[in-house]
């Protein structure tokens, strides 16, 4: 059987038992694909080869300290390594200082105050919106319907009082603690959400 038609799993698993060059197969059959999606992200060939071997690199220290388990779902796991690995990229350029124009304060229209938001802002805030999600639903059930009600169905305390049957006292306890245990979270887990 060639190596082409073995499935990531069969290739995954021949690595796994000490064939080597299963692990480049794998890698060659998703590195073009890995770069596509990160040149997409930046718009810079340089960056795209630079990140995409970083990624590569990424997935076999994974895979050999034993960290991957395989569900059949290599490629999307190999990609949001991928978009991770853009985030922080961009992160990255963000903490860089440098003066320009918009900065010294003459190209008022040029700046980044007036300007649609960039792909890597997008990216940030989605992965953050995901974030927050992930933490609401570790909250308990009645803290978690009122932050759902609140945030996402824009519902007033008096509005949510009604639904849930309790007073807006209530409400507004179920909140409080939510955030407590949200802002709890945040920092057990060392997330960085705006």
């Amino acid at each position: 059987m060639k190596s082409t038609m073995l499935s990531d799993q069969a290739l995954l698993e021949m690595y796994q038992q000490g064939d080597r060059e299963a692990v480049s197969q794998l890698l060659e059959r998703h590195a073009r694909r890995v770069r596509d999606y990160v040149r997409m992200l930046v718009k810079d060939n340089d960056v795209a080869d630079d990140l995409t071997q970083e990624v590569l690199i990424k997935v076999v220290k994974v895979l050999d300290e034993g960290r991957y388990t395989d569900k059949g779902r290599f490629q999307p796991w190999l990609l949001r390594i991928a978009h991770n690995r853009v985030l922080d990229y961009f992160r990255a350029q963000k903490q860089v200082k440098t003066v320009s124009e918009s900065s010294a304060g003459f190209d008022i229209l040029g700046s980044k105050n007036f300007a649609e938001p960039s792909i890597e802002d997008r990216l940030i805030s989605e992965q953050q919106a995901e974030e927050v999600r992930q933490l609401i639903e570790l909250l308990p059930a009645e803290q978690r319907e009122v932050v759902k009600m609140r945030y996402y169905e824009g519902l007033s305390f008096k509005e949510i009082a009604e639904h849930t049957g309790v007073s807006i006292n209530t409400a507004l306890g179920r909140m409080r603690y939510a955030l407590i245990n949200m802002r709890q979270m945040i920092k057990e887990k060392n997330l960085a959400i705006c």
